[in-house]
């Protein structure tokens, strides 16, 4: 019976809640509806973003050019916004997504193609990409007042209580849990990050795989850009800087194993919602910002100590059943 209980998510549900009525007897008006609200909606980006790093760990990859493809794509819809203040919001959102699918694109066609490890590749790309936001802008910024109502509006007009933004994030849960628990591509992402050589036997393509991937977490990195943009209001050449190691925390606080082959969507967006409640409790009870990096590392070197234990553990199981049987 024990095996269908999410035991790792259950323990960072349970870690998360504790938080919170830490949190609340301090300041009772943090546990709010409407401030549980905002810090959901704080959170919505690297929820997403989160997600598309959970698709490239699982498959042994990882991609630390996230928050660089959110800056280039960010910059470039509000720079095309500027230029052309009349252009429908979807055909915005849609020039984003393409625009960070190709940025991905090229990262999986590098890791495929070529024997570079990935995080060589996307420690490339990502400063590659912050260069050509430099060279496209000048340097300058994309301010409030050069941006249609629209373009910053969409993602904070509220649907049923809720801003765009975090139903954006709603959205792209619900899809990645059916594509990762109900379709062909989820069952090769896991198959390859669990043993891509048998992988290959069943007829997988693993580097086709991970260039999906890739492609996956750039769309969703583009996606983001437009979000992250609109919603600030205003576009430079370090926005979201730094912003992928917590992305990459995120994913490992949430149980994905970055040997690949072990982790959930409910576990990813378990660990971004401990980040935000974390980044927006550090405030309110008089802590500096600045410990948000050491609670972050603290918890990768906990969540990296469970895994590991756990997979020890696993492993005396599989030695204990083969001696019985013999």
């Amino acid at each position: 019976m024990s095996r269908f209980i999410p035991v790792r998510e259950t323990i960072l549900a349970a870690a998360i809640a504790v938080l919170l009525i830490l949190i609340a007897s301090r300041f009772s008006g943090f546990v709010a509806p409407s401030n549980l609200v905002n810090v959901f909606n704080d959170t919505a980006p690297l929820i997403i973003l989160a997600l598309g790093q959970m698709v490239v760990i699982l498959t042994r990859c990882i991609d630390l050019s996230v928050a660089a493809n959110l800056a280039l794509t960010g910059m470039a819809v509000a720079m095309i916004n500027v230029a052309f203040p009349g252009l429908p919001i979807p055909f915005i959102i849609a020039i984003a997504i393409c625009l960070g699918g190709a940025m991905g694109a090229i990262n999986g066609l590098l890791v495929w193609k070529l024997p570079i490890p990935p995080i060589v590749v996307t420690l490339g790309t990502m400063t590659i990409f912050r260069g050509i936001i430099f060279l496209i802008s000048d340097g300058k910024w994309v301010n409030a007042h050069e941006m249609s109502e629209g373009f910053t509006g969409f993602p904070r007009a509220a649907v049923l209580g809720l801003p765009i933004l975090s139903w954006c994030a709603v959205l792209t849960v619900i899809i990645f849990a059916v594509m990762m628990s109900r379709t062909p591509l989820g069952r090769s992402i896991f198959a390859v990050g669990g043993n891509p050589h048998a992988a290959v036997y069943t007829g997988i393509d693993v580097g086709k795989t991970q260039f999906k991937a890739f492609v996956i977490s750039g769309a969703l990195a583009g996606l983001t850009g437009y979000l992250w943009v609109a919603r600030y209001a205003v576009a430079y050449v370090d926005i979201a800087g730094g912003f992928e190691l917590e992305v990459v925390a995120a994913c490992v606080i949430g149980g994905i194993s970055i040997a690949g082959g072990i982790g959930s969507v409910g576990g990813a967006v378990l660990g971004a919602l401990f980040l935000g409640v974390v980044k927006n409790a550090l405030p309110v009870v008089n802590i500096s910002p600045f410990w948000q990096l050491a609670i972050s590392g603290s918890a990768i070197l906990i969540a990296v100590a469970f895994n590991a234990q756990s997979g020890r553990k696993k492993g005396r199981l599989i030695l204990k059943d083969a001696e019985a049987t013999r």
